[in-house]
């Protein structure tokens, strides 16, 4: 939540270096805080739908899944709106019934709350299913995603995407990538949990940190080297090549236009998924050994990440309130100055939420 604060806030001052900022030809810092998001809703999808499936029943855990996504999907359709803007009733009947439905669904409205909906809903048949299962089922999505966006047919995913206006994180099939990241937290919740009947114990042991973070190593080096793959999208038989590239979280030029293996957050890519998803699970690591082994905690860690959702929607209108004051051209010391203001204000509301046990969950 506090990475998410840093870089909505700060990415889009000229004075910030492109490490801050969300990019579509490398991943980032930034480029990291969503598969966070989406490794911590993995992890606790798992644990409640088993816990609720074992304490009522199958239908109770289904039924508390599709009420939830369907929730976050509306609540994503109100923050984030859809395309579009008519003037007049005669353009609206210029473009017709399906001309106005089919451009109202690309950008906007496909940004976290909405991807997390979604995406809850196509792993649903196999969160509480075995390793295996949800290891290939993440799979599959990434293949499936990556087949559309290369151009099996003679529609591409990739190129469509990236046509104005240009679709964010990953566009309407964003949610085949994003299975990536959140079946692999769920994974994580597999090594941290251990249930007896409706009962959960959460196990806390340092090796399982290690494994965090020796997983997490291997999924970014894989993404790494899939990067350096350069495949272009449109038809079968396009350029294939090796490139080597310099590391994924270091400022580079763009690669060649039109790769599909480029690590790019706008296009929602095999390779960004599953580097971010690496980065997640040693992350997770390094805080299982500070809060869960060695008993650390800080108090803005915990607000924020207590109430997350309240923060998420908190944190859009404070930053509405202050942006206009701030030139894209600020200097650094004053872009310091006003987040600092901004985090105060942010920490006030959720402290104040906190205090009378107020949680906003869905």
């Amino acid at each position: 939540m506090l990475g998410m604060l840093l870089v909505n806030f700060v990415g889009a001052f000229q004075v910030v270096p492109g490490v801050l900022k969300h990019n579509h030809s490398y991943c980032s810092y930034a480029d990291t805080i969503m598969p966070g998001f989406f490794f911590a809703v993995g992890f606790a999808y798992r644990l409640t739908f088993l816990r609720r499936w074992r304490s009522h029943g199958p239908w109770s855990a289904i039924s508390h899944v599709l009420r939830r996504s369907l929730g976050l999907i509306l609540l994503g359709a109100v923050v984030y709106h859809l395309d579009g803007r008519y003037d007049s009733w005669s353009e609206m009947e210029k473009l017709g019934l399906w001309g106005v439905l089919g451009s109202s669904w690309k950008r906007n409205l496909f940004q976290t709350l909405t991807h997390i909906g979604v995406t809850s809903l196509w792993v649903l048949p196999v969160i509480g299913g075995p390793a295996w299962l949800r290891i290939a089922f993440a799979g599959f999505s990434g293949l499936l995603h990556f087949g559309l966006s290369y151009g099996w047919s003679a529609w591409s995913n990739y190129e469509w995407v990236h046509v104005e206006p240009r679709g964010i994180d990953g566009g309407p099939l964003g949610f085949l990538t994003w299975t990536i990241p959140l079946l692999t937290g769920s994974l994580a919740c597999d090594a941290m949990t251990k249930f007896s009947g409706s009962h959960t114990e959460i196990r806390v042991f340092t090796p399982t940190a290690t494994r965090f973070f020796l997983w997490g190593a291997v999924l970014m080096a894989a993404a790494y080297l899939l990067s350096c793959l350069v495949i272009t999208p449109g038809r079968w038989g396009g350029e294939v090549g090796w490139q080597w590239a310099p590391l994924p979280l270091v400022h580079v030029p763009p690669h060649p236009p039109n790769n599909l293996m480029t690590m790019s957050q706008r296009a929602g890519s095999v390779t960004y998924l599953l580097f971010g998803a690496g980065f997640s699970l040693a992350l997770y690591g390094l805080f299982v050994v500070l809060t869960d082994a060695r008993h650390w905690q800080v108090a803005v860690f915990r607000g924020f990440g207590s109430n997350a959702l309240a923060a998420y929607l908190i944190h859009d209108a404070v930053d509405n309130a202050i942006k206009p004051f701030m030139p894209k051209d600020s200097p650094a010391w004053y872009v310091a100055v006003m987040f600092a203001l901004f985090l105060a204000i942010c920490w006030v509301f959720v402290r104040y939420l906190e205090k009378r046990q107020i949680y906003l969950r869905l």
